[in-house]
């Protein structure tokens, strides 16, 4: 009796999992259209060089990818380890380029293949 109340809380602590998983994915894709949005209308006020325009272009290409791959994380058989995976990726790839775009400050920029490397994985992971 107690290995099927093993199983079933495993299964509860699994589906609760995916439930996490799949806000953050909502709240990950909410963010990117909001970056969109402002990549489209903020930079008109501005006067960035087209460097970091593309810079800002590709990070929200990327958010907006890995956004929808989250979705699927919340379905694969380790979501935290994907999810986790992805969220960090975006957040050192993506974000290390989207300050790089509205500040011109590329200090970050040495983070971006470490978070490009941690996407890489969690698409792998949802093998698992």
């Amino acid at each position: 009796m107690s290995d099927r109340y093993t199983h079933t809380q495993l299964q509860d602590q699994d589906m609760t999992t995916s439930v996490i998983v799949r806000r953050l994915a909502a709240l990950s894709g909410a963010s990117a259209v909001t970056a969109g949005a402002y990549g489209a209308h903020g930079f008109k006020n501005k006067d960035p060089d087209d460097y970091q325009r593309v810079l800002f272009e590709t990070a929200n290409k990327y958010h907006f990818y890995h956004s929808l791959a989250l979705l699927g994380a919340a379905h694969s058989g380790k979501p935290a380890v994907a999810g986790t995976l992805l969220i960090a990726g975006m957040g050192m790839f993506c974000g290390s380029l989207y300050h790089q775009a509205l500040t011109g400050d590329p200090g970050l920029r040495k983070v971006a293949p470490i978070g490009g490397v941690a996407m890489i994985v969690g698409w792998l992971a949802m093998i698992l």
